[in-house]
């Protein structure tokens, strides 16, 4: 009878066991869900990965505006088969081979060295001015890109509202003139020569407004899209200054940035269409217009007071 009973008290406790099962199934099949997504979590950055743009075709005759020490046109030439390529810069020769020593004189040499022209002295507002340049527009034909990459004035002024404005300053006037050497003559906008203006992200470059800029120079806006340095390969961003010493403590190539791409409105011929672009003197009074929408509405006293001083300075 005891051992009747003790099977029979094991039975019960069999029994009364059996509800606390399902909670330990649960527990793994938690585990095994969270194994799954611990499993998943590799793949995660592949699908992430952005193709990128690339603005240009290879056959396409293409003017770089701008150049700091040229590794971005060695590399669209390298690795991107561009055949028909004028990279200029803002620096003389002797400037230039200065500032990015030694890489710079090694990339213009490969560039002459594969048939493409490298061009100095050359004012990103002025470029239609450019002798050299011009003679290679009338004797080779205008261009189907013209690119520029992270304008920049450089440290005229500590000032972020005088830095926006210098800035708007110099992508206006490139816009302008950049139009007399652009294809215009397409049959289709797919044909038609495009503008691209390649920006870091966020703030104080966000403030320059360019679409703005170029909607009143007389441009439309194509398209936008995010600049991959990594798509560039070879290329390295370099400051208006020159080489820092220990290369400095940041990367431009790692930093956020998008590129714009504008073509001329309706047919053509500086604009075209029925807007007409803006005159200097409108395109000073809209960037001033920006200038105090960026002040807001704060202290009047104190607002006139940066104007006195600016206006000093000046």
């Amino acid at each position: 009878m005891a051992k009747n009973k003790k099977r029979k008290i094991h039975t019960d406790h069999a029994e009364h066991r059996k509800p606390a099962r399902p909670p330990q199934r649960k527990d793994v099949a938690k585990s095994k869900s969270s194994a799954k997504h611990q499993s998943a979590k590799p793949a995660k950055p592949q699908q992430q990965h952005q193709q990128p743009t690339i603005p240009f075709l290879a056959e396409d005759r293409i003017l770089l505006i701008g150049e700091g020490d040229f590794s971005f046109s060695r590399s669209i030439v390298a690795e991107h088969g561009c055949c028909d390529v004028t990279a200029t810069c803002y620096d003389s020769q002797e400037e230039l081979f200065e500032k990015y020593k030694p890489q710079a004189e090694s990339h213009v040499q490969y560039l002459e060295e594969e048939g493409q022209k490298v061009l100095y002295s050359v004012d990103a507002t002025r470029s239609d001015k450019h002798k050299q340049l011009a003679k290679t527009v009338a004797e080779e034909g205008k261009f189907n890109v013209i690119l520029f990459n992270f304008p920049h004035v450089g440290g005229k002024s500590t000032d972020v509202n005088r830095q926006v404005r210098f800035n708007q300053e110099l992508l206006v006037k490139f816009f302008q003139t950049a139009q007399g050497l652009l294809v215009v003559n397409g049959n289709s906008d797919e044909e038609k020569g495009t503008i691209v203006v390649t920006l870091f992200e966020g703030e104080p470059y966000t403030l320059w407004n360019v679409k703005d800029l170029a909607r009143h120079a007389g441009l439309e806006v194509v398209r936008s899209f995010k600049f991959l340095a990594e798509a560039y390969p070879g290329y390295e961003h370099v400051r208006t200054l020159g080489n820092l010493v220990g290369g400095g403590g940041w990367k431009g190539e790692d930093r956020e940035a998008r590129s714009y791409v504008f073509r001329m409105k309706g047919g053509g011929g500086n604009g075209g269409g029925n807007e007409k672009p803006k005159t200097q003197a409108d395109m000073q009074k809209e960037m001033e217009r920006q200038r105090r929408e960026r002040l807001g509405a704060g202290d009047k006293r104190k607002r006139a007071k940066d104007e006195d001083s600016s206006s000093d300075e000046e």
